[in-house]
């Protein structure tokens, strides 16, 4: 799995299938149930900690293959593996505003619907007008934006198990000028204020009510800590980042002293972003 996640560490799965139809992705699904089998659905792969012994089951991509978008009007209509790079660019092209806070994150439309990624101020919640999802019997259907239950990273589609199928989003006509350098200014901020230079599986925790993680973590003297080839980065203390041939393992041995040091020195617990897969 360390080639299909942008932490670069994780064993082998058992099957892993790239369906580039969603009657596959359904034939596929209803197999897992039919047979018991365990199975987990990835995109970008871009938050994600597969250990490394790998894992026992169908990891189910939903990538490339089904990553059509659309522009219709001031809606955009894409499939759940299209990337936000491509979406904000397609929106750029088109003057469309109100999507430039996705652009840098580096995941696909269904990853960032079921976590209701955000990032400078702006969240998926924001733009969606509906989400074709599909449940674990296979059926398909659509559920308007109001509908979704959307909280910080969360979702109805998270805590009910439904695999994203595609999105209709809403945008605003804007100035392409304006678009560009609000675009430029965004990027500028990202690559300069976090690690994009070690591959990592983005922000590791959540935001704490009324904290920052990264704070917190160099405040508790975390910065650089590190096991094996993975550590807290130096950069930004809410990433933690693979140095080299870094591990699973080490990955939870660093991410977990973390937890415990910070909630010893300020009480304060850390619920992590990423997700792993064991």
């Amino acid at each position: 799995m360390s080639s299909h996640c942008t932490f670069r560490a994780g064993g082998t799965a058992k099957y892993y299938v790239i369906p580039d139809e969603y009657k596959k992705v359904r034939d596929v699904l209803r197999l897992c149930v039919e047979e018991n089998i365990p199975y987990y659905v990835i995109g970008n792969g871009s938050n994600l900690l597969v250990q490394d012994d790998g894992f026992d089951g169908v990891i189910i991509e939903i990538d490339s293959a089904l990553a059509k978008i659309e522009i219709n009007g001031n809606e955009i209509v894409a499939k759940a593996g299209a990337k936000l790079s491509k979406i904000a660019v397609k929106a750029l092209n088109e003057s469309l505003t109100g999507f430039e806070f996705a652009g840098g994150i580096p995941g696909t439309l269904g990853g960032a619907v079921v976590m209701n990624a955000g990032a400078y101020g702006g969240e998926m919640k924001d733009v969606l007008r509906k989400v074709m999802v599909m449940d674990q019997s296979g059926k398909v259907f659509e559920i308007p934006a109001e509908e979704l239950q959307m909280g910080y990273r969360t979702s109805i589609i998270k805590t009910a198990g439904y695999i994203v199928l595609g999105a209709v989003l809403s945008l605003k006509e804007g100035n392409l000028e304006e678009i560009k350098m609000l675009t430029r200014k965004l990027s500028e901020q990202r690559t300069s204020k976090q690690p994009l230079e070690y591959p990592s599986a983005g922000s590791t925790f959540k935001r704490p009510e009324g904290y920052f993680a990264g704070k917190l973590i160099e405040d508790a003297g975390l910065k650089g800590y590190r096991v094996g080839d993975v550590m807290v980065s130096d950069k930004h203390c809410g990433f933690v980042v693979n140095v080299g041939e870094g591990t699973y393992d080490e990955a939870r041995q660093v991410i977990e002293h973390v937890q415990k040091t910070v909630e010893e020195k300020f009480h304060v617990s850390l619920e992590l972003e990423v997700k792993m897969i064991q």
